[in-house]
């Protein structure tokens, strides 16, 4: 159960950090890919307050 919390929290920090428009083409994108990655946040810690996983 630890092991795949620790991984959905690695998962997360890359997703998070990918989503980050550092680059000149991906400023135009907006909120688009913060915005999903928020939405698999905010999903992850329903089921965690859920104890789902």
């Amino acid at each position: 159960m630890a092991v795949m919390v620790t991984i959905l929290l690695i998962i997360l920090i890359l997703m998070l950090i990918g989503a980050f428009p550092a680059w000149p083409y991906s400023r135009s994108w907006g909120y688009y890919p913060s915005g999903g990655v928020g939405l698999i946040l905010l999903i992850v810690i329903i089921l965690l307050l859920l104890r789902v996983i």
